[in-house]
C-alpha cells in the first residue's frame, strides 16, 4: 500500500541475478501475458499481447489490420525483427523475474497450424484474431530480482544504498 504522498514504501536493496537462456524461456512460458516490440514507421512500437510457448517458439495471434500482421505478411526470408519481454515483478517487493527473448517474427500460413493455436491461444480481445505470429528466439536474457543477502554478522537486510566498490 502506497502512503498518501503517491511513492511506495522503502524496500530493501535488490540484487540483479542474470538467468541463462534455459531457464528464461521456461519463466516465460510460465506467463501468459508479455509485450511484442516490433518497428513501426522506423520507431519502436510496443503491443501487449497473450501467448503460448510451443516448442520454444513465442506464439501470438492478431487480426487483419494489424501493424505486426502487415510487417510479418510482407517480409521476406526469415521474417521481421522483434522483441518479446514478459516478466512478473511484485510491486510491493520488488522481487520477480524479467525475460527478453529477441528473434525474427513470421506470419503462421499453414491453415492446420493455424487452427492449432486457435486452440491453444484464446485471444482477450472480441475481435475476430484470424493470424497467428511465430517468434523464434535467437537470444533469450533474464534476470530475477532477488533480496541483497545481510552482510555477515548481522541479522538482517542492509536498508539504503548497496556498498560501493570503494567502500
Amino acid at each position: 500500500m502506497a502512503p498518501e504522498n503517491g511513492r511506495p514504501p522503502a524496500v530493501a536493496p535488490r540484487q540483479s541475478v542474470e538467468l541463462d537462456s534455459a531457464e528464461a524461456l521456461k519463466l516465460l512460458g510460465s506467463v501468459s501475458l508479455g509485450r511484442v516490440v516490433f518497428t513501426r514507421h522506423a520507431l519502436p512500437t510496443v503491443r501487449p499481447v497473450n501467448h503460448v510457448l510451443d516448442d520454444g517458439d513465442i506464439i501470438i495471434r492478431t487480426h487483419e489490420g494489424t501493424a505486426l500482421t502487415a510487417h510479418t505478411r510482407h517480409a521476406g526470408g526469415e521474417g521481421v525483427v522483434v522483441a518479446y519481454e514478459a516478466d512478473t515483478i511484485d510491486p510491493d517487493t520488488h522481487l520477480g523475474w524479467s525475460v527478453v527473448a529477441t528473434g525474427y517474427a513470421q506470419l503462421v500460413t499453414d491453415a492446420d497450424e493455424v487452427a492449432r493455436y486457435r486452440q491453444l491461444l484464446r485471444p482477450w480481445m472480441t475481435r475476430a484474431m484470424d493470424y497467428a505470429v511465430r517468434i523464434r528466439p535467437d537470444l533469450v536474457t533474464g534476470i530475477r530480482l532477488t533480496s541483497v543477502p545481510p552482510p555477515e554478522g548481522t541479522d538482517g537486510p542492509v536498508l539504503g544504498l548497496p556498498p560501493t566498490p570503494d567502500s
